[in-house]
């Protein structure tokens, strides 16, 4: 028996440059902000984190402390629910619902450790090995920087699929998109799938063209070829492409996930545990998913991730995005390296098995 209650929530929200200007079919970025939430209990801490603006702290100390603070931490669920009734009026898609996420993080990975427990056996594994894509291959990139961030996810850590982002501009350089796959293709041989992300800057008929035109390339994913709210339009692609299409990351509660899976808009949902409310409601989304016969990919964050995604049986892989895995190496100490596309979780290392390297970030945070 766990004689504790939650004593304290601490957060605080660091931006990291990037490493390189980066940009997709529809934004262009150079920093990326990242909120860590601690939640303790006696002398153990739980450590979660989302990716969003600093408004999702202020939500953190606002509004979901106080409803944390004084709980038993073995309740995760009870704390969920109770920090999405709260919200109710200040509504949940946005930095809200990001900000319930990082605390659920923070909870499971408290719990886990206050049981001594690796977070993915607490969930309950069903796999080992986590199967991951690279993605990056941002249109920001220059042929030559797209060939070294290539060549390392495929030579050097053999990951057997990557993706690119295309749609530039909102769809206004499809030659410049058909280019990238061409090279994309030519790097990474014949062996390695291939995906593609539009973030949803393609129109319906221009998305549909663009899989005719790179039938030889032997594409295996589009993700987002138009807007994911377009369920009507995702559905029309899915049936005229033989790709997979795939969408979902937008995602913030399970009626969202219902309707995209109703819809047939995809054949892969895409569901991220740093935007929906944390891992509590991203099993079960996943949950949602195997109802309609689909598999589900975890977007982004692959730390915040790879234990939650051990413990479900309709996983297709998780993604690992050249900058989330370059933040999390730089915040955390314990964080995982791929291995032939998988990466495996500590069995034996308590929670999430990441530690916050608090001196080490210190020059990123905002006051």
């Amino acid at each position: 028996m766990i004689d504790t209650v939650v004593d304290d929530v601490e957060v605080a929200a660091y931006t990291v440059p990037t490493d390189a200007h980066e940009g997709d079919g529809t934004l262009t970025w150079n920093a990326t902000t990242i909120v860590v939430v601690q939640v303790r209990a006696g002398d153990t801490v739980g450590t979660g984190w989302t990716y969003g603006p600093t408004a999702c702290a202020s939500v953190v100390r606002d509004m979901l402390a106080d409803i944390v603070i004084g709980r038993d931490p073995l309740d995760v669920g009870a704390a969920y629910e109770a920090m999405v009734r709260a919200v109710r009026n200040a509504g949940r898609p946005g930095a809200i619902g990001y900000a319930i996420s990082a605390v659920d993080v923070a909870l499971w990975d408290l719990k886990a450790r206050l049981l001594g427990v690796a977070l993915h056996r607490l969930l309950g594994s069903v796999r080992t090995e986590v199967p991951i894509y690279g993605s990056g291959g941002f249109t920001t990139c220059d042929a030559p920087q797209l060939r070294t961030q290539l060549s390392r996810w495929v030579f050097e850590q053999a990951i057997p699929r990557v993706k690119i982002k295309v749609g530039e501009s909102w769809g206004a350089t499809p030659d410049r998109d058909l280019a990238r796959i061409e090279q994309t293709r030519r790097i990474i041989g014949d062996r390695t799938e291939l995906y593609v992300d539009a973030n949803g800057g393609y129109t319906r008929k221009q998305a549909i063209r663009m899989m005719s035109a790179v039938e030889d390339y032997d594409v295996r994913w589009f993700e987002e070829p138009v807007s994911s709210d377009d369920l009507d339009g995702l559905r029309e692609v899915r049936d005229a492409v033989s790709a997979d299409v795939a969408a979902g990351e937008y995602g913030y509660d399970l009626y969202y996930f219902r309707r995209m899976c109703a819809a047939g808009a995809v054949d892969c949902l895409q569901v991220d545990a740093s935007r929906c409310g944390g891992i509590t409601e991203w099993l079960r989304a996943a949950a949602v998913a195997a109802s309609f016969g689909l598999d589900i990919s975890g977007h982004c964050a692959p730390h915040l991730h790879a234990h939650a995604a051990a413990a479900i049986p309709n996983l297709r892989h998780l993604e690992w995005f050249h900058d989330h895995v370059r933040i999390e190496s730089l915040f955390f100490d314990g964080t995982l390296d791929p291995l032939a596309g998988t990466i495996s979780p500590d069995p034996d290392a308590p929670g999430h098995g990441l530690t916050l390297r608090v001196s080490d970030i210190e020059k990123y945070q905002v006051r």
